[in-house]
């Protein structure tokens, strides 16, 4: 009887041991079975995250942070014990955000491509993933705390500009706003009387411009049948004719001038002599017109003119009477 009892008591005690044991391993949710996988992410601060805290996917829990240590170039480095039956993204990044308002914390897994929007939460996460490394880019939002603190600055700014304007908007301001209300209503009246002025001269101006217009469309419409008579003009290939017409005689002129330019080299190449022949030719001008010599007498005199008028009158006289009369002139004997 007294050895059952010891077996019993042995036995409560070895189920005390396994529980005790089973419930730590529990609590502590250590990997028994190796069902996990490790994997280790770099951060500037971690904020209020510390060992035990849940590691999520997409919302869902997917492991837990297993250490957090301090490593070289003021980096934080968080071990992470993560299901390895979970599908994580090609380049996963983690985030270290406040979970509630009682200051727990916890880490998101996350895609680092593309890059979340935030400006910030980017910088933060390429800064880490530039330090190189097997660890993930990891990035820490602020705390409830620090937002708090930013909105209680941000609502003091508010309440220092509110407080400024509150003084600056006194009653003379309130009446000086007021009389620049009234001009501006003045002032609306009048451009709208100026505009309505302005009515009949607009439309005046539409009419020209309208005008104007179809002058312009009828000479495009002359211009178009101009194009289109020339180019029935040239469909035979007349422009081109027209255009090789035109450099030939560009080459003609171009020959001429070569030509002109030579008797003008020869011209002054003999200037001296030329100018000695015109001379000349200008004194025997001179003496004709002045009646000296023969030429002169001839020039000057008409008897020489007269004589040789009459002596044609009478030569043709004498031919017409020998016409008349051959046997009176000739004659033929035979014998």
């Amino acid at each position: 009887m007294k050895r059952t009892n010891e077996f019993a008591v042995g036995l409560a005690v070895l189920l005390a041991l396994a529980l005790v044991v089973a419930g730590a391993l529990w609590l502590s949710e250590t990997d028994v079975n190796k069902t996990n996988v490790k994997a280790v992410a770099r951060f500037r601060t971690v904020g209020g995250l510390g060992v035990g805290a849940p590691v999520t996917l997409r919302g869902v829990k997917v492991g837990r942070v297993e250490a957090i240590r301090l490593v070289e170039d003021e980096w934080v480095e968080t071990e992470f014990s993560i299901d390895k039956n979970v599908e994580l993204p090609a380049k996963p990044a983690v985030v270290v955000a406040s979970a509630s308002l009682f200051g727990e914390w916890g880490a998101s897994i996350i895609s680092y491509e593309p890059p979340p929007a935030d400006p910030n939460l980017r910088e933060a996460l390429a800064e880490s993933d530039r330090a190189g490394g097997d660890a993930w880019p990891g990035a820490t939002l602020p705390d409830i705390g620090q937002l708090t603190a930013q909105a209680s600055r941000i609502a003091g700014d508010v309440g220092v500009v509110t407080q400024r304007i509150s003084q600056a908007f006194d009653s003379t301001a309130l009446k000086n706003l007021q009389q620049s209300v009234k001009d501006l209503a003045v002032i609306s009246t009048r451009l709208v009387g100026f505009a309505n002025a302005q009515t009949t001269r607009i439309d005046r101006v539409s009419r020209n411009v309208a005008t104007t217009s179809d002058a312009f469309a009828g000479v495009a419409k002359t211009f178009q049948n101009a194009v289109a008579r020339l180019d029935t003009a040239t469909s035979d290939n007349q422009l081109r004719d027209i255009l090789a017409n035109g450099r030939s005689s560009s080459q003609d002129l171009r020959q001429a001038a070569a030509d002109l330019r030579s008797v003008m080299a020869s011209a002054k190449a003999n200037e001296v002599s030329l100018v000695r022949v015109i001379q000349q030719a200008d004194s025997l001008v001179t003496k004709i017109q002045q009646g000296n010599g023969t030429l002169g007498m001839l020039a000057t005199d008409s008897t020489l003119y007269r004589e040789t008028t009459a002596t044609v009158i009478q030569f043709r006289e004498l031919l017409t009477d020998i016409q008349a009369h051959p046997k009176k002139y000739l004659k033929i004997s035979v014998f």
